[in-house]
């Protein structure tokens, strides 16, 4: 296969801009080498003699480096016995020049003013970096006598200090922005996995579960009722064909589902394993995120009561108020095999509680020795809670375009917190 970039476009390469932290330090780096480049000039115009004019090149190269390379990120050191000290020697570096290039180096404690505001705690900050000034228009007095000058070098020192205050913080901040957006691409991974597994789950356990269950009732059927079994296989290719559409829009997102078509599907589904199913719906006209809610809701309840229970009735009861819409499903639960741990994980129940919560329901679970009971309440207004309804990752919800995964929390009637079992 050959590949060639269409005429006219440039690759993404050349087109990429460059990434935050660097473009920032770039920035920094080029405003903090005019500051020192005019503090060596200064120096340059002076009658010295090249050991001079080289010392003066290697405070300022060591000025600039602490400045970038320790000052310019903040790792959480400048606070430390190490940060006090790398500060005592950048005083050194500013001061002790005084001595043997005046006037010329007046400029250069600005780098200084700006490090205490990094370092120092607030009061203290502010107080040293006005000594700090003071102490340059003394300096500016002592060499020219000259009020402008002081006035002028004071607010050059204030200058360059908030200066580099400023663009010193400004690269820890890009570097502390980059790393959150990092961390919101990787919780938005995350919530999408956990809606793909959540549907995967909620969408098709119920299909595998009742073709498994039609497959071996075809095969008890096969000899003494052909025809019988031949209408349980196209029942069987129906719900196949339906899987096969759930798993497709599992890849894309939110799936809208029929109250109506699901309590048709689950009383065929309960009785063909030999269930006595008493369905009682009285409702109107559903909101779409409330319908699909309920249908799933009572979807996981029967792929419960199949995998779960040898149960010998279920009722489903469906009502709708004024304000809210709630479905129960009620099983004898004559469980399969031993006890279930208390401490194992329900994936289906804890799933549904997500659910019923982000559009302001809830679920409730009553668990007795003969009995099951599964009940699930929603509001029908749902303005409050359109940003929470569950859909693929990046589409906007939170300003950030990553919603929080709530966790679900499964009550009994008494509000004690009911251990889940595995599904």
């Amino acid at each position: 296969m050959n590949l060639s970039l269409t005429p006219g476009r440039s690759s993404s390469r050349e087109t990429a801009p460059l990434p935050a932290p660097r473009l920032a330090m770039g920035v920094v780096t080029a405003v903090f080498a005019s500051i020192s480049l005019i503090g060596f000039l200064h120096v340059m115009l002076l009658p010295v003699n090249p050991v001079a004019i080289a010392l003066s090149f290697a405070c300022i190269a060591a000025l600039m480096a602490m400045q970038l390379l320790w000052y310019g990120r903040d790792n959480g050191r400048l606070r430390t016995p190490l940060g006090y000290g790398v500060l005592a020697t950048q005083v050194a570096l500013v001061y002790l020049p005084i001595l043997a290039f005046g006037q010329a180096w007046v400029g250069m404690p600005g780098f200084l003013a700006g490090s205490v505001l990094l370092v120092l705690r607030a009061v203290t900050a502010w107080v040293t970096f006005s000594l700090i000034v003071a102490s340059m228009a003394v300096a500016q007095w002592i060499f020219t006598r000259a009020p402008i000058d002081m006035l002028y070098t004071s607010i050059s020192t204030v200058t360059t200090g908030l200066v580099v205050y400023g663009l010193s913080r400004l690269t820890a901040l890009v570097v502390e922005v980059q790393e959150s957006r990092a961390e919101i691409a990787r919780m938005a991974v995350l919530r999408e996995r956990l809606r793909f597994a959540r549907d995967l789950h909620d969408l098709l356990g119920y299909s595998l579960s009742a073709i498994s269950l039609k497959i071996e009732l075809v095969h008890r059927l096969m000899e003494k009722s052909p025809q019988e079994a031949s209408d349980q296989l196209l029942e069987i290719l129906e719900i196949s064909r339906v899987a096969l559409s759930d798993a497709r829009t599992v890849a894309s997102g939110y799936r809208e589902l029929s109250l109506e078509e699901e309590c048709r599907s689950a009383v065929s589904v309960l009785s063909a394993a030999d269930i006595q199913v008493r369905l009682d719906s009285d409702h109107l006209d559903l909101p779409v995120q409330v319908s699909t809610v309920l249908a799933t809701v009572l979807r996981e309840g029967v792929t419960n009561i199949l995998r779960h229970s040898k149960a010998k009735h279920c009722d489903i009861t469906i009502r709708q108020t004024h304000d809210d819409a709630w479905i129960e499903i009620v099983n004898d639960d004559l469980a399969v095999g031993p006890p279930r741990d208390p401490g194992s994980g329900r994936n289906g129940l804890r799933n549904l509680s997500v659910r019923a919560q982000e559009i302001g329901g809830s679920l409730t679970v009553d668990h007795q020795p003969d009995l099951f009971r599964l009940r699930a309440k929603v509001p029908l207004r749902l303005e409050r809670h359109q940003a929470s309804r569950s859909q693929p990752a990046g589409l906007p919800g939170d300003p950030d375009g990553v919603d929080a995964v709530p966790r679900g929390k499964l009550v009994d009637d008494g509000g004690q917190i009911v251990a889940d079992g595995t599904d």
